[in-house]
């Protein structure tokens, strides 16, 4: 029997322009901007010998076979495999799913890399990322969130793509900075991304901030643009919109995940949880999380 354990930080996308036009999957993502959380995926792998292929996935305890991007990233792994083996899958997931927070992709990530590891298939990382990247973008569930777990920290993606062909900037002082975020209800990335009216929207003015914030990186100006972006789509919830305009009051901007019923802000450190006790007591039923961000991106746990 072998185990691979990795852990995938979870992702909050404030803004992106959506690049799907080429034919080649690896090709395909988004631009856009976004910080990780060290809250995220946690993937544990076992491989047996087995009279036959078989495989189990579970998402936080219980069994599921609605896992679709972990079923494509099983499936091609399976693909390789010289002699049948029993798979077991262990997802335990720290985020709200269906949320913005990049389960999938951070899900697909970590699989990949802890099936290349218990299967000995020897990949190399990025070729590993790459599949959990082609795995995401035909499951629909999102465009940039493998590259995004595969990084870590706060940063812009500014060429689409898998890793090993988007190119990004990273902030160079994420560990000094705080998220607070309430989570209000799932979304549906793959039915967002399908609606014609709301791509028009993203693309009118996505790829402007996702520039705007090449020239320059900061927390400030990255919350700027993302809520801007908001207020353009015009996705946001009632819930939403309570938040933002009682936070506004208070000299504390906040914007929406994408895509999630998920208000957050970017904030120092030392002044998250002083924001997240204001939210409390200005938003009724508001419960606001602080995280800290994630500096290490994708990384082995065993």
């Amino acid at each position: 029997m072998t185990e691979a354990a990795v852990f995938a930080p979870g992702h909050l996308t404030g803004l992106f322009q959506i690049c799907d036009g080429p034919e080649d999957p690896l090709l395909k993502g988004a631009r856009g901007s976004g910080i990780s959380l060290t809250r995220g995926v946690h993937t544990r792998v076992t491989v047996e010998p087995s009279g036959e292929n078989v495989h189990t996935v579970s998402i936080n305890g219980e069994a599921t076979r609605g896992a679709v991007v972990s079923e494509n990233v099983l499936s091609r792994y399976m693909q390789m495999l010289q002699e049948p083996r029993r798979i077991t899958v262990e997802h335990r997931v720290e985020t709200p799913i269906t949320a913005g927070f990049g389960s999938s992709g951070g899900g697909a990530l970590s699989l990949s890399l802890a099936l290349n590891r218990a299967l000995g298939t020897e990949l190399t990382r990025v070729q590993a990322a790459q599949i959990a990247h082609v795995a995401e973008i035909e499951c629909r569930t999102g465009l940039g969130s493998v590259f995004a777990a595969d990084r870590g920290g706060f940063g812009v993606l500014y060429k689409p793509g898998a890793p090993g062909i988007g190119e990004g900037k990273m902030y160079d002082r994420s560990e000094e900075l705080g998220v607070v975020y309430v989570y209000y209800g799932p979304i549906e990335t793959k039915e967002a991304l399908g609606d014609p009216e709301l791509r028009r929207r993203i693309n009118q003015i996505g790829g402007e901030y996702v520039d705007e914030l090449c020239r320059e990186l900061t927390p400030g100006r990255f919350m700027k643009f993302s809520r801007r972006f908001t207020d353009h789509v015009g996705m946001a919830t009632p819930s939403l919109r309570r938040l933002f305009a009682a936070m506004d009051a208070e000299g504390v901007t906040f914007t929406m995940a994408m895509f999630g019923d998920v208000a957050f802000t970017v904030q120092p450190r030392g002044e998250a949880q002083h924001v997240a006790d204001l939210v409390r007591r200005k938003v009724s039923g508001a419960e606001s999380v602080v995280c800290d961000v994630d500096t290490r991106g994708t990384v082995f746990t065993d």
